[in-house]
């Protein structure tokens, strides 16, 4: 896609995206006017309602202290720049010269790092030689200042920052596509359009991540995708496994990814291959759901993310039929759908293109468990279709609730919630782990997160609240969509209005705002016995007189102190 079409493109979608914006400052010691057409362009096709907003030229350390307000900072930061000329002067500078410049980037690196110290999302490109690097052969200069400074932004940088190996994107797109050099030396403008837009699809899981947008569940079909071969026809000796593409859905199962099966095909059969089969990687226990049968795949589809009580727009589907695939995209416009390539060798390099979908900053406990979570959920589905009457099938689980305030330890997995939780949050705000870690040891702010366990096992902790005591207002409450649905949410209302009124709050005041995916929790705090104070557009402000709270008699929730 041409320069001029992104623009076009960009300008018509600006009007259409919805939501809160998502500010990204880009800051650089060169020209990148062009990445703010390119990345607000790219992000708003993600639905991400993006606003880029440029530094000024070579003016990093004063702009990383003045962008306070962003969701997000990136840096083109370019050793050929540092002073004019530096890639054809380098070799000629004496040893203190070369320290003095050194010195003076190390520097600047620790007054950047500390202006950004509450930024939720840093972006570093590492230092890079590899465009103007004429001796290749040897041990150069420019080299040996990238080594240096790319080992001391190592060192330096914390949580919450994210360095950009940019070598990888050149490489792949090759020098000559990259940059274009009549235009750095006529306007310091170094990179290509093309480069541009390779460089984002090198980062945009960090954004999908960071959004809420990562996927949540890999469901594959199985003749021709999990094997090659149908197992009706040709039997189960004569499959072959695709083990490179089993390997890598087992490698995502591992990191908390659902992995589940969507199959016109005999239960028995499939089981059998999934239990037996000698060359089989991914078995029984690696998949968390199983629709096989001769439904279509549309309805099995639906029926999966009811069952585990997610979006449809959290499954990625996995066909070799261009019928299937054509009808689910037709059919499920949410879900995102990818068809086997009909050459066996492209097929593992789709498959790393699909593992970016379910990126993840950091991996927590409840990642590693998050397999037996979901297969705990289907039981608890199961049971649920099986009773009768609500109450009692609430009563049986034995559901007991562990609240934790200002728990340190919980840092990657408070922060992993925000930025996943859609359906049960009343705000979407997103946060990084230096977020929490700073509101926790903000004495203004207390932290409040609960962990649901019943007779099925752990939930994990899938709740969170953040309460203001100087302005008396719940910042963030959400739930996982892992335990909605049993009243956990009113019994944690309760738990927060106790925790307001010991810390001697007289008002609660909190707010809704709508997106495409909350709107099941559109009327939480009226049905809470909050007072709407004011509606603007989506926002909801809404407050709650302490005394006149009725809490909700919810007696089978037990409650515990996590401390």
């Amino acid at each position: 896609m041409k320069y001029s079409e992104i623009i076009k493109l960009n300008n018509e979608l600006e009007g259409v995206i919805s939501g809160s914006e998502y500010k990204i400052a880009i800051l650089s010691n060169i020209m990148v006017h062009q990445l703010k057409e390119v990345f607000e362009f790219s992000l708003r096709t993600k639905s991400i309602n993006a606003k880029v907003l440029l530094g000024g030229y070579d003016n990093i350390v004063q702009d990383s202290a003045r962008f306070k307000n962003v969701n997000a900072i990136i840096f083109f930061w370019e050793v050929c720049n540092f002073i004019d000329g530096l890639q054809y002067k380098v070799e000629s500078l004496s040893s203190q010269e070369f320290e003095n410049i050194v010195q003076k980037i190390e520097t600047e690196i620790d007054l950047v790092l500390n202006n950004l110290k509450d930024t939720p999302l840093v972006l570093i490109n590492k230092f890079s030689s590899l465009i103007f690097d004429q001796f290749s052969l040897s041990n150069n200069r420019i080299n040996q200042l990238t080594e240096r400074l790319n080992a001391y932004l190592k060192e330096k940088c914390g949580v919450g920052v994210n360095i950009i190996d940019i070598d990888k994107v050149i490489s792949k797109l090759s020098i000559e596509s990259s940059i274009d050099l009549r235009y750095y030396y006529s306007s310091k403008t170094l990179y290509s359009i093309e480069f541009y837009k390779e460089y984002f699809n090198h980062i945009k899981p960090i954004f999908i991540a960071a959004t809420g947008k990562a996927k949540k569940a890999l469901i594959f079909d199985c003749d021709n995708t999990l094997w090659k071969g149908t197992l009706g026809e040709d039997g189960f000796d004569n499959i072959k496994i695709y083990q490179e593409i089993q390997y890598l859905a087992l490698h995502l199962a591992k990191k908390g990814v659902i992995i589940g099966i969507c199959s016109k095909n005999n239960p028995n059969d499939v089981n059998e291959v999934l239990k037996s089969h000698p060359d089989m990687i991914l078995r029984d226990e690696n998949i968390i759901i199983k629709k096989i049968n001769w439904n279509d795949k549309v309805s099995n589809l639906r029926n999966i993310a009811q069952d585990l009580n997610i979006g449809l727009d959290s499954l990625v589907f996995v066909d070799d039929a261009s019928f299937e695939v054509e009808l689910v995209k037709k059919e499920l416009v949410s879900v995102e759908v990818f068809q086997v390539p009909p050459r066996e060798f492209e097929y593992g390099l789709m498959m790393r293109r699909i593992a970016n979908l379910f990126y993840t900053p950091s991996r927590t406990e409840e990642d590693i468990l998050k397999s037996k979570m979901y297969k705990d959920q289907i039981k608890r589905f199961d049971e649920k279709n099986k009773s009768t009457d609500m109450v009692d099938y609430l009563a049986s689980l034995g559901i007991s609730i562990t609240v934790y305030t200002d728990n340190l330890s919980q840092l990657s997995r408070i922060s992993q919630l925000t930025q996943k939780t859609n359906q049960f949050n009343l705000t979407t705000k997103r946060y990084s782990e230096s977020d929490i870690k700073r509101f926790i040891l903000d004495d203004d702010k207390i932290v409040i997160s609960i962990e649901v366990n019943d007779k099925f096992g752990s939930s994990g902790l899938t709740g969170l609240a953040i309460l203001c005591k100087k302005t008396s207002k719940i910042d963030t409450l959400l739930l996982s969509c892992r335990v909605i649905g049993r009243n956990i949410e009113y019994k944690f209302i309760n738990i927060i209005v106790d925790i307001a009124k010991k810390n001697k709050l007289k008002t609660l005041k909190a707010c809704y705002v709508k997106t495409h995916k909350n709107p099941q929790v559109e009327d939480f705090y009226d049905k809470c016995g909050f007072d709407v104070v004011n509606k603007v557009n989506n926002h909801s402000m809404y407050s709650l007189k302490m005394h006149y709270f009725k809490y909700k008699d919810i007696k089978y929730i037990k409650e515990r102190d996590g401390r």
